[in-house]
């Protein structure tokens, strides 16, 4: 165990080698205009996509004013319009240097855009160039100016791919950050609603978004999660799991403790919950903590849906995932060591099936399990055209002739089917995947004890449940400690009207989720009209 220990113990931290001129110490930019832009063609380089034009009356002197911009980052024709402005601007003016405040009001004054900003460092600058806005720099002025004309090719706003309902919004995350703090924004219009933003990545400078709702989620948990970004010191962030690996509490844990979507209407009902949501530029999921392991089984849907129809599903989802997580290793069990729980016609079904087979059962489930996972992963890798049918032959062809062979029984192509279609209810992919690691565990365990090892199994997975937190939330709230106002959306969701307060443990000091009378309208009218009789 030595070679484990070695492992898991934390390394000395160590200086890391900044050569990334965005997070070096800031100096201050030059006033000389050709100094400023030697230096930037020194940094950027000799890329074909970096622009730098000068607006110059005579081809041998240099004019007073010039941007830098990366092409394939701005809008054209917004960039149309400013440098029009500036041309205009550079007309009317016979010294930009000579009021270094009037001019640079001016020019602010004149660029048609809203959000423009003056930059005093040239790591500012170049961060500013590559985020996707125009640098203007004015000859004898040591600040620069950064319009934010961002554009593009943009993926449009789509349906999502893996979180798909049958009523409800059909709206999803794109990669592009502002587009999808715009579809919040559509979702909760509220003042209440404040984002934390902030750049994390040597050489990616990947932007990342803290959006909560303030009076609704806890103040300690907004403030332990800004630590925890804050605390995050690499070279590159691309996706959302990069940010979940280095923010999560536990990180050895199969268990996920932080919940990732692509939903608006998600994020917003999380948000009201209480929840904080954290955006990261160039991905369209989006993570929510803290959260609870019940609510890795509940959807979107589930809160468009009648009530007792929203309850029905998530009594199936639960049923279907104690069938992925349990169902062959009990099938294991019984058949290796308790026969003497099942029936005598289907105990003798079940030994005629397995006489001619020539693996144990858990040999015979293992290489079933291990030949759906292959077929399931061939089929996220082949083309959408090809990979759902390539699968469904696959498990058909290899399942029916593998019982024909007489390698498996019909009952473990079953078994293994049916246990694989119950993963597949399970909402979370995260979730569904911790399933599939912990079956194989329990399959050997039941392998080698039984029954007995079954349990033997699960006591240390409940244990490890009870003891796992997100973000200081107990992660079996609201049963593990019991929480009665938070059962009214757990196993099964009551009516609306019903929910008046948010849930306890998660939400911040404001708990009232509605009136304390509201009811359904029917209910209202009869009161009102049973009161005049009752003062009669």
């Amino acid at each position: 165990m030595h070679w484990m220990k070695t492992i898991l113990k934390p390394a000395k931290r160590r200086p890391l080698k900044n050569t990334n001129p965005i997070t070096q110490t800031p100096e201050p930019i030059n006033s000389s205009l050709p100094h400023t832009l030697t230096l930037l063609h020194k940094i950027l380089g000799d890329s074909p996509d970096f622009i730098m034009r000068n607006f110059s009356d005579s081809p041998s002197e240099p004019g007073p004013i010039a941007i830098c911009y990366i092409e394939g980052l701005i809008e054209q024709n917004l960039l149309s319009d400013l440098m029009e402005a500036l041309i205009a601007e550079q007309a009317s003016k016979t010294s930009f240097t000579s009021d270094v405040h009037s001019t640079i009001n001016a020019l602010k004054q004149k660029i048609p855009t809203g959000n423009i900003k003056i930059i005093h460092a040239e790591n500012q600058m170049i961060a500013a160039i590559l985020a996707g806005n125009v640098v203007i720099l004015v000859d004898g002025v040591q600040v620069a100016l950064a319009a934010s004309i961002q554009g593009g090719i943009r993926r449009a706003v789509e349906e999502p791919t893996t979180q798909t309902v049958i009523r409800g919004p059909k709206e999803g995350f794109t990669e592009e950050l502002s587009t999808n703090i715009t579809l919040l924004r559509r979702k909760l219009r509220t003042p209440d609603l404040k984002f934390a933003s902030r750049n994390i990545g040597r050489y990616t400078q990947t932007r990342v978004v803290l959006a909560y709702i303030e009076g609704l989620a806890q103040p300690e948990v907004i403030e332990e999660a800004k630590k925890r970004l804050e605390s995050i010191d690499t070279d590159s962030i691309l996706e959302s799991g990069y940010i979940e690996e280095f923010i999560q509490d536990a990180p050895l844990s199969p268990f996920p403790t932080l919940l990732n979507t692509e939903r608006p209407d998600t994020v917003a009902g999380s948000l009201l919950d209480g929840q904080i949501a954290i955006f990261i530029d160039g991905t369209p999921f989006v993570l929510l903590a803290p959260v609870t392991f019940i609510k890795f089984f509940h959807s979107s849907e589930d809160y468009y849906q009648r009530y007792d129809i929203s309850s029905f599903l998530r009594i199936i989802r639960l049923f279907s995932f104690l069938i992925a997580l349990l169902l062959p290793s009990l099938y294991i069990a019984i058949t290796t060591f308790h026969q003497e729980m099942l029936p005598t016609t289907l105990l003798i079904t079940l030994a005629s099936q397995r006489e001619g087979t020539p693996f144990p059962a858990l040999l015979e489930a293992l290489i079933m399990e291990l030949i759906f996972e292959v077929i399931r992963e061939a089929g996220v890798r082949m083309p959408r055209v090809i990979g759902p049918a390539i699968s469904i032959v696959g498990a058909l062809v290899i399942g029916q002739a593998a019982v024909q062979a007489g390698l498996v029984s019909a009952a473990m192509v079953i078994v293994v089917s049916f246990t694989a279609i119950s993963n597949f209810v399970i909402p979370s992919f995260n979730m569904a995947s911790t399933v599939r690691l912990i079956r194989f565990f329990l399959m050997l365990m039941a392998g080698m004890l039984g029954l007995f090892g079954i349990l033997a199994g699960l006591i240390p997975i409940l244990f490890h449940l009870v003891a796992l937190q997100s973000f200081g939330v107990r992660y079996l709230t609201p049963f593990a400690p019991f929480t009665k106002s938070n059962m009214k959306d757990f196993f099964i969701r009551v009516p609306w009207w019903a929910m008046k307060t948010r849930p306890n443990g998660i939400s911040g000091p404001n708990k009232t989720r509605q009136a304390p009378h509201q009811y359904p309208v029917n209910s209202a009218k009869k009161e009102r009209c049973d009161e005049p009789n009752k003062q009669k």
